[in-house]
């Protein structure tokens, strides 16, 4: 029989999972109370109770907040847990595997000395036989010396005052662990060196209003951004001014972000900053234009608004984008990137261009809804509308030709693919001015003669045209509506726009990012192949390879499929 085993009925019910490395090293050292507040802790971690508060732990074990929270402090020297919030208490649970804080028996009668020596310089406080395990552990497993964590020690207490707590003298250990300084020699090398920038500091800390002394940690930081990042003292006060921080962590941040974008001196840093803060105030006017609520106007900048500045294109120029996109249908950023895009395509960027190509747009959709007017219909200008026009102009027809047309269209059931047939008839017959349109009524006064099959002719391959495109959009659109997908799908037209920058600039990362593209588009195709879609399926499957569901060829003339339709059609 084993040594324990388990009923049935046990078996079957929930459990709280504990790491054994919590029972073999931490279970036989740690306060008994203590035990009972972790294990707990882990049960409402792991049974997803969020509504828990301190209050409920302690009333559950029955004892006062205070001696809860002391609990916790005491498990977070072990490094179990960590106290995220004090106002609400707030705890998260650590994995048992940690660096310093491992559970190790140690003899004090070795550290004697040590011990007598840290307990002089701490005197404002009582040293926990806790915190002079977690030193024990320093010197034998972290290589220290004792004269070198007495003088990290003493140098903690100069920054701060006698009764410092442990959290921040461990903190101010791991800084000179990270850099593997473990000797007094060292330790005093780094000390002599950090008070080598602490002018340097104090003044910056001064510009800055930062009540504080600079610690060792902050130094460290001094020396990245000056040495590493090649900021000066100016460029460093003027990028905390303009990003309001005021935290040595923060700056860092800050500075990070400026040494990614090459902002180094302060006239770079301050129009960045000053573009930065307009990115944000164009991104809500644009929102505005377009009728757009954004909650959180961050990722319309970096996905939207920053690209499109980077393409070229000015504030004003976006701005007027969006106020023409808003009236013709296209009323998010998703659809403006589209429109964007397509303008981009076409090498269409500056103010002048764009201004230009609007008021052609402009002029070609009052043109086309006089034509509509003309041919009796009432409705808005569409795509398919606007693709009519541009084929009737590339077949050299006028203005007034075209609404001559319309009139002879007018009451017709199919009234622009009645016009087209017409059109088409003009075309071949080398008739492009009113003096040459002969017997009009004649062309088209029979339903069953060949004006009204031509119409008819039009009509079916709108239709089969229309039918390919629209399988291929909703092909396009259930792919993405799979986040994971839709996320690839975003992602590859963010690298085809940084590719298309690199090659443009002769920049190496074009390799690269090729490379990245090849591996995405594998990936997509793998997701697309789990979902049972053929990627194929997004580009339109026109029954006529020639012309495209057209009906004519590109040099305008009816095409073979348009010829076998008319011939089935007189069967």
């Amino acid at each position: 029989m084993p040594f324990i085993s388990a009923a049935d009925e046990f078996v079957k019910k929930s459990f709280t999972d504990v790491e054994n490395k919590f029972i073999t090293k931490y279970l036989p050292i740690l306060d008994p109370l203590s035990v009972k507040v972790y294990l707990y802790a882990l049960y409402l971690c792991q049974s997803g109770n969020d509504a828990y508060t301190l209050s409920d732990l302690a009333t559950s074990l029955d004892i006062s907040e205070e001696k809860a929270e002391e609990y916790f402090k005491y498990l977070e020297e072990f490094e179990l847990v960590s106290i995220v919030s004090t106002s609400p208490f707030e705890v998260k649970i650590l994995e048992a595997e940690n660096v310093y804080g491992r559970p190790k028996k140690y003899k004090p009668e070795k550290y004697a000395d040590f011990t007598k020596n840290a307990q002089n310089i701490l005197s404002g406080r009582m040293i926990s036989v806790d915190e002079y395990r977690e030193y024990f552990y320093f010197m034998e497993d972290g290589g220290f010396d004792e004269d070198a964590l007495i003088m990290i020690i003493n140098y903690c207490v100069s920054m701060k005052d006698n009764a410092i707590g442990f959290n921040y003298i461990k903190k101010v250990i791991k800084s000179f662990a990270q850099d593997k300084i473990t000797t007094a020699k060292k330790v005093d090398e780094r000390l002599s060196d950090y008070t080598s920038t602490t002018p340097a500091l104090l003044k910056l800390f001064t510009e800055l209003s930062i009540h504080k002394k600079p610690d060792i940690t902050d130094d460290k930081h001094y020396k990245k951004w000056t040495a590493e990042l090649g900021f000066e003292d100016e460029a460093i006060i003027c990028a905390a001014k303009n990003f309001k921080v005021k935290s040595c962590d923060k700056i860092d941040l800050v500075l990070e972000e400026l040494y990614k974008n090459k902002k180094f001196d302060v006239k770079e840093i301050q129009d960045y900053c000053k573009n930065k803060n307009s990115l944000y105030s164009l991104a809500l006017n644009i929102a505005k234009n377009l009728g757009v609520y954004m909650q959180n106007s961050a990722p319309y900048v970096q996905n939207y608004i920053s690209v499109w500045c980077n393409y070229g294109y000015s504030f004003y120029c976006l701005e007027k984008i969006s106020s023409y996109c808003f009236k013709n249908g296209k009323n998010s950023f998703e659809d403006m990137n589209g429109f964007i895009t397509s303008l981009y395509d076409e090498g269409i960027i500056t103010d002048e261009s764009v201004n230009e190509y609007i008021e052609t747009q402009i002029a070609q959709d009052k043109l086309l809804k006089k034509i509509l007017e003309t041919c009796g219909l009432s409705r808005k200008v569409v795509t398919w509308d606007r693709e009519c026009l541009t084929r009737w102009k590339s077949w050299n027809f006028s203005d007034k030709m075209l609404l001559e047309a319309a009139k002879l269209s007018s009451g017709k059931s199919n009234p622009l693919a009645y016009m087209n047939a017409i059109l088409s008839a003009w075309k071949s017959e080398n008739v492009y001015t009113v003096d040459k349109i002969s017997a009009p009524a004649h062309v088209q006064s029979d339903k069953n003669d060949l004006g009204i099959t031509k119409a008819k002719i039009e009509q079916h391959f709108y239709e089969l045209r229309n039918k390919a495109e629209d399988a291929a959009e909703t092909a396009l659109a259930k792919a993405t509506s799979d986040s994971e997908y839709g996320n690839i799908r975003r992602e590859l037209n963010e690298l085809s726009i940084e590719l298309a920058f690199a090659e443009i600039k002769g920049d190496p990362k074009a390799t690269s990012i090729s490379k990245k593209i090849a591996e995405l588009e594998k990936k997509g195709d793998k997701r697309l192949a789990e979902l049972h879609i053929d990627k194929s399926d997004f580009t339109p499957r026109y029954s006529c390879v020639i012309c495209n569901d057209t009906g004519y060829a590109q040099d305008g003339k009816p095409c073979i499929c348009m010829k076998k339709f008319i011939e089935d059609i007189k069967i």
